[in-house]
Parts: structure tokens; C-alpha cells; sequence
């Protein structure tokens, strides 16, 4: 065993849509790795998109929508029951009303804010409180920012403030969790063609503007976030917590 892979460890991953997915490359990854992985999309509608992807890998998949409280429970329940413990947790899920998001922050609606808030950020902290009790061993919880959480990025809108809370309630998560040796970490990755930057406007444009200006002169790919995603999930990541941590060709540090 080598402090570099997942052999023998137990995972949780939220958040799969089809093959473009972050929360996708995440499980296929850590899969291959050595961990046993069980994964979620939102619903039945969803699973024709992803059971092609898990079937073949044996990633045994469920559904969930975090909205409804009962089934992030059951969620839970089933992976611990499956697995005996958990010792990773990828949370990959993000979501706005588009009528807010593609409108101005100072526009948006307290309800759609609300639900912003609550599906991309307290979704995170209220998986942290159902699955801490089974991480015996300690482990890692990981959740995915983006850059408008630190800078104001055109078009980014409502989802700037709503991933400025999820980066706070990491830090806090991290103090939290630490005595029990659960480590807490956001990843930032830069923009890359998923479902749900789809929703955002002009996003052809953004992408383009991080090539231009990203040191490495291109976009990162699916693969290098799902690299450092499970990085911090092995034991060679065991002196790291309370982070975020851009993986994003390196546009984060050049204006």
C-alpha cells in the first residue's frame, strides 16, 4: 500500500450528471485507485445519462436530491450499510435558479438565493453532520468552489456569494471536524464545460479568457481535477485541512 492510493478505503460521491461531470471523474478515479465508491446522481431521470459510466466500473450508484432531506438520510444510510464506514466524502453539486442567477445579485430573489444557498452550500455541512459519526478512522471531505467565490467574474452572479460561504464553511467545517480527524477541503478548479456551467451566461467567453490569461496557456482538464480531488483524499494528504486549493492551469494567480 503506498500513502498515494485509496486501497482498502471507503467513499461517498455526490453529485454525477453524465460523462462531463466533476463528481464523475471523481468516482471513476478514486475507483481506480483502490476504493470501493458508492456514487449519486439527482434522480431517475438522470441515472440513463450516468449508469453507462458506473455499470461497467461497479460503482454501485444511487440517486439524490439534497433538497429533500430524507434522501440525502437514506443516501447515507445506504453507503454505510454497503460499506461499514466511510472514509471520504467528494461533494460535486451546485445549482441556482437560472431567472437569478443570469440576472444581477443585487436582483435576485430571496427565495432563489435561499435555494442557491442551500443546494450548492449547507448541503455540504448537512452531509458533514450524517457522515462524520461514520468516519471512525478519520478521513476527508471535499467539496468543489470556483474563483468568483474570491474575485467578482463577469456573469458569474448569484453562485460568487453562495461559493465566498461554501470556502467560509469549510474553514469552519475543518476546525470542527479536525479533533476527529476529518480533514476539510474546497477545490477550485477553473472553468470547464460541465452541466451546470452550462446555466452560466457567456460561459464559451469565460473559458476563452482563462486561456489567454492561464500561465499553463489552456484549460485543465477533467482528469487533473479528479487527480487532486482524490490527492486529498489519500493518507499522503494527511497534514492538509481547512483549504481551498485551485486546480485551474494557474489563472488564479496572474490578473
Amino acid at each position: 500500500m503506498s500513502a498515494f492510493d485509496l486501497q482498502g478505503k471507503k467513499g461517498l460521491v455526490l453529485g454525477l450528471a453524465n460523462d462531463r461531470s466533476i463528481a464523475w471523474g471523481c468516482a471513476r478515479q478514486a475507483q481506480a485507485m483502490g476504493a470501493e465508491v458508492v456514487a449519486s446522481c439527482l434522480n431517475d431521470k438522470a441515472r440513463p445519462y450516468v449508469e453507462p459510466l458506473t455499470q461497467p466500473l461497479g460503482i454501485d450508484l444511487q440517486t439524490c436530491n439534497i433538497e429533500t432531506p430524507e434522501d440525502l438520510e437514506k443516501l447515507v444510510a445506504y453507503a454505510v450499510a454497503k460499506l461499514g464506514r466511510l472514509d471520504f466524502v467528494i461533494h460535486s453539486i451546485a445549482w441556482a435558479p437560472l431567472a437569478d442567477l443570469h440576472g444581477r445579485v443585487v436582483d435576485s430573489s430571496s427565495t432563489g438565493f435561499a435555494r442557491a444557498m442551500e443546494v450548492s452550500c449547507h448541503s455540504f455541512a448537512t452531509l458533514a453532520q450524517l457522515c462524520a459519526p461514520h468516519m471512525t478512522q478519520g478521513g476527508s471531505m471535499v467539496t468543489m468552489s470556483y474563483l468568483g467565490a474570491d474575485q467578482a467574474v463577469p456573469h458569474y452572479g448569484l453562485m460568487g456569494p453562495v461559493k465566498a460561504a461554501l470556502e467560509s464553511l469549510v474553514r469552519y467545517m475543518a476546525q470542527e471536524l479536525g479533533p476527529q480527524g476529518v480533514r476539510v477541503h474546497a477545490v477550485s478548479p477553473g472553468p470547464i464545460l460541465t452541466r451546470a456551467a452550462s446555466g452560466i451566461e457567456a460561459f464559451d467567453a469565460l473559458m476563452q479568457s482563462n486561456v489567454a490569461k492561464a500561465p499553463l496557456g489552456r484549460l485543465v482538464t477533467l482528469d487533473e481535477i479528479a487527480n487532486l480531488s482524490t490527492f486529498l483524499c489519500t493518507d499522503a494528504a494527511s497534514g492538509m485541512t481547512g483549504q481551498t486549493i485551485y486546480v485551474d492551469a494557474g489563472s488564479h494567480a496572474v490578473n
